[in-house]
């Protein structure tokens, strides 16, 4: 295989969506569950790189990484043999059945990535709501309670507890029946939105207040945050935010479970997003989307003795950890481990930082840039204000994937652009995508 079987350039050929994607969208609409919706229905039939190409030859540049997934980039070629080399050997035994080698070897690789020095174990699933649903599990049987705390603005997944654990009911959870007992939502970190001057100290000791005057420990199994909020816009909380909280869980015996489904796995310009606090220790990490370039799989990853709570059958599933997209996640992992991925990320940020923070010089319809590493936010806003402006991101989102460039809104009230691009992204394209982009706020 080439290095590039897709060129990596943006080609617009048509209008988008093309009329073979229209025709193939008819197509869905007769076959497909209204549940299931589409951001963008264009049709995609290749993909490399950072590269997406639809039915009709539209090349797109991906700042979505399919929300996280490709980050190693689109049909990376170490990728591709691993999972071609493991699908003639074998597809399935289920590993609570009869075991095989690269389920063992994902999880040593987590168990030696994941922050913390003291020994973990691990054990593997499909998805990231599945990884959460099982970190509560875990922490439960552990500790013998049942209450979880999670924050303002959190995202968890779409299963009956993780839509409890979401912030916004739209469109995770509403209308779909009784939501999950024992969930209290409690502050999170706004850096942009709390009071002025507030520090991730007086932060962390406002949710920690209410945990203990409105939850109370007695019953209280795990406190579950995403170390940076991907759904709602790509919080990152305050600095000292992370470390309280995490003082004050050890402290009270109380198990602190870091979602990183969305910050993990070198997206960050680090292994996982909860290096980047020092004293932030979560006894629990949840672990998926870019952990295999693709492939379905998904982590929880913690403290053996926590791990090990669970009596043997308690943990599992048909498809977890299946020996196809296990042999995937370990060709990303290597790849990470042999360096220069954790590196791009870093360059990414530093490209994203400079021209994003430059357009919120230049546009006053942009209230913040955040994030980390190749996972950064804009913000936008009425201009002179704090409120909220879904209008301007819905216009710009639109002009950009007529132009060729897929992006991703976000936010809990709409109006952040988030950028996710894989990490084999070029530098030519990554500033070819934000020229459309700023081209966009322009016409604002």
């Amino acid at each position: 295989m080439s290095e590039f079987p897709v060129a990596q350039e943006r080609k617009v050929v048509t209008a988008i969506p093309g009329p073979k994607s229209q025709a193939l969208h008819k197509r869905r609409l007769e076959a497909v569950s209204n549940g299931a919706g589409a951001a963008l229905p264009v049709y995609i039939e290749a993909a490399h790189g950072a590269i997406l190409v639809d039915a009709d030859g539209n090349q797109l540049i991906d700042l979505g990484s399919g929300i996280g997934v490709t980050t190693i980039g689109h049909t990376n070629a170490g990728v591709v043999a691993a999972v071609q080399e493991q699908v003639a050997k074998l597809t399935h035994t289920l590993f609570t059945l009869t075991p095989y080698e690269n389920y063992v070897e994902v999880c040593e690789f987590l168990n030696k990535y994941t922050p913390g020095n003291f020994k973990k174990k691990s054990v593997l699933f499909n998805s990231g709501a599945e990884a959460v649903e099982n970190a509560v599990k875990i922490a439960r049987k552990a500790t013998r309670k049942n209450g979880i705390v999670v924050f303002d603005h959190a995202y968890h997944g779409r299963t009956n507890l993780t839509y409890s654990m979401n912030f916004k009911a739209a469109p995770y959870g509403n209308g779909f029946g009784p939501t999950a007992g024992s969930i209290q939502h409690v502050p999170m970190s706004y850096p942009f939105r709390d009071p002025a001057g507030m520090t991730g100290e007086e932060a962390a000791r406002r949710a920690i207040t209410y945990i203990e005057k409105r939850v109370g420990l007695e019953d209280l199994a795990c406190v579950v945050i995403e170390p940076i909020q991907g759904e709602a816009g790509f919080i990152v909380p305050a600095p000292g935010f992370l470390r309280t909280l995490s003082e004050w869980t050890r402290a009270n015996g109380v198990v602190l479970i870091a979602d990183e489904v969305q910050s993990g796995v070198a997206r960050t310009g680090e292994w996982f997003a909860s290096h980047h606090e020092e004293g932030f220790e979560p006894d629990l990490f949840t672990i998926a989307k870019g952990i295999a370039g693709g492939m379905p799989i998904s982590a929880v990853t913690g403290r053996a003795e926590i791990m090990d709570a669970s009596h043997p059958g308690g943990l599992g599933g048909t498809f977890g950890g299946n020996p196809v997209a296990a042999a995937a996640a370990v060709a990303v992992l290597k790849q990470i481990e042999a360096g220069g991925v954790i590196e791009r990320a870093r360059e990414i940020e530093t490209i994203l930082s400079k021209r994003l923070n430059a357009m919120k010089d230049k546009y006053p319809v942009i209230g913040d840039v955040r994030g980390r590493g190749a996972m950064m936010a804009i913000e936008f806003i009425e201009p002179g204000t704090h409120n909220p402006n879904q209008a301007a991101v819905d216009k710009v989102v639109k002009h950009s994937h007529s132009n060729g460039v897929l992006v991703l809104n976000a936010g809990t009230y709409y109006n952040v652009i988030r950028f996710l691009p894989p990490l084999a992204i070029t530098d030519a394209l990554l500033h070819d995508a934000l020229d459309v982009i700023e081209a966009g706020i322009a016409a604002l």
